[in-house]
């Protein structure tokens, strides 16, 4: 699984000006909306409740909220990349700045574990976790986010 396959081009936002959690729900749910034609509200509803059983702020200032919906038939990504980081009630308790909304139709048990790893992989990689913070275009970001190397030649490093 690539990360190309999760996240198309429209799905990248470069600095994305986000006060609160809540705010940024809701934004990466608006855009995910436009993407996936599912009701924005539906979206945010949906990752709300993933927060609720626990925080997706994985530490270092990745948070990677996902969620399940009925309507899609195919998994979905958008990732944001924050002007300023925000509290996120992260395990580490930093502030995130780096985000990666991950949705998955209902059925997609083992496919959306499969993403949620990808994803975490590459967002390991420190090196293009650098590339992500200081690229500030969303075609920048988009090609660091699915260069075919970016989880791969590192292990060797």
């Amino acid at each position: 699984m690539n990360i190309s396959d999760l996240l198309v081009p429209g799905a990248v936002m470069a600095s994305l000006k986000v006060q609160s959690k809540k705010q940024l729900l809701q934004e990466v749910s608006q855009r995910a909306a436009q993407i996936i034609r599912i009701p924005e509200r539906k979206i945010f509803e949906t990752l709300t409740e993933r927060e609720r059983l626990g925080s997706t702020g994985v530490g270092q200032g990745i948070a990677i909220p996902h969620g399940r919906l009925s309507d899609i038939d195919a998994i979905a990504g958008v990732f944001a990349r924050l002007e300023s980081p925000i509290d996120y009630d992260a395990v580490d308790k930093q502030p995130v700045d780096l985000v990666f909304m991950l949705l998955a139709p209902e059925g997609a048990g083992a496919d959306h574990l499969k993403a949620l790893a990808r994803v975490s992989r590459l967002l390991r990689n420190q090196q293009t976790v650098e590339k992500l913070r200081a690229a500030t275009k969303p075609e920048a970001l988009y090609a660091i986010l699915t260069e075919p190397t970016a989880s791969t030649s590192s292990r060797a490093a």
